[in-house]
């Protein structure tokens, strides 16, 4: 029998959580790989025609793997940190070299695919296998602060603290463990939000230590925010516009594209070589990966 904060939260999923195509019965595992890698600090509005996009062109691992990895940086679009598409590339690949085309349902397995880190190994265990695995984002981390422990923010991510905090609220069955994963996820991103948290509608707000202690200030370690304005990210991403959108290798005079910092924009440049992301050909052109 699951504890009544377990309990009343999976009872309010069943009638609110949004109804996102990767949480459709007869979901591929690989379509849920597909959406865990593209949501890494990305909105959903955002992933949700990316994702339809994606897999429309490639459906499983094999129509991936069969593709230039150019390909895929091309089809990543604007959904940031394109390196994201490179790895999946490389994960189909092996996907069909080692596993017959199928993602695992083994967590060592998982991990030891290209990319594939510990939080997005335990979600395709619990969202595509259904199995009974502690999976926390950012998200889960903010109600488990407040709900658990009574912080008005989450801090910095501790595996350590994280994944047994999750774990002591799973309910034994593992399809409802899973679903509480989920719950946790869409409370942390549909009411209990980082600047305004709506506690007046939680469904949990009864059993939230946060609640309870009067709402007291954070005074603990914080995560810095990145900012984008300016930064070489921003730089990579206009030149990664330019390879995408154009047909085959451009000139490297396609690639001055007017920022005001040419120190920057080597620097961008010479890490997007670096990663794998475009290349140099031998008569001085530039193309995205073959």
């Amino acid at each position: 029998m699951p504890n009544p904060f377990t309990a009343q939260l999976l009872d309010w999923f069943d009638g609110n959580a949004r109804d996102l195509p990767w949480r459709r019965p007869g979901t591929s595992a690989w379509a849920v790989l597909v959406s865990e890698v593209m949501l890494q600090q990305t909105p959903v509005a955002r992933v949700l025609p990316a994702y339809a996009a994606w897999l429309d062109r490639w459906p499983g691992p094999a129509e991936l793997a069969a593709a230039p990895a150019g390909e895929a940086v091309r089809q990543w679009g604007k959904l940031g940190y394109p390196r994201r598409a490179l790895r999946l590339h490389a994960c189909a690949q092996v996907l069909v070299a080692e596993h017959g085309g199928r993602v695992p349902d083994d967590l060592d397995a998982l991990l030891a695919l290209p990319g594939i880190g510990a939080y997005t190994a335990r979600a395709v265990l619990a969202f595509a296998y259904r199995r009974r695995v502690p999976v926390v984002d950012i998200n889960v981390r903010r109600v488990l602060a407040r709900a658990v422990a009574g912080l008005g923010e989450a801090g910095p991510p501790s595996t350590a603290r994280d994944l047994p905090a999750m774990a002591a609220l799973l309910p034994a069955d593992e399809a409802a463990a899973a679903r509480f994963c989920a719950a946790s996820m869409e409370l942390g991103a549909l009411i209990c939000t980082a600047a305004t948290p709506g506690c007046t509608s939680c469904p949990v707000a009864g059993h939230c230590a946060w609640r309870r202690a009067g709402y007291p200030a954070y005074a603990g370690p914080t995560v810095r925010r990145q900012r984008f304005a300016g930064t070489d990210r921003q730089v990579r991403g206009l030149l990664l516009d330019v390879l995408r959108a154009a047909t085959g290798p451009v000139p490297a005079a396609a690639l001055d594209i007017g920022w005001p910092d040419s120190v920057q924009l080597a620097r961008a440049l010479d890490s997007l070589v670096a990663d794998g992301l475009i290349d140099p050909l031998p008569d001085g052109r530039f193309a995205l990966p073959a």
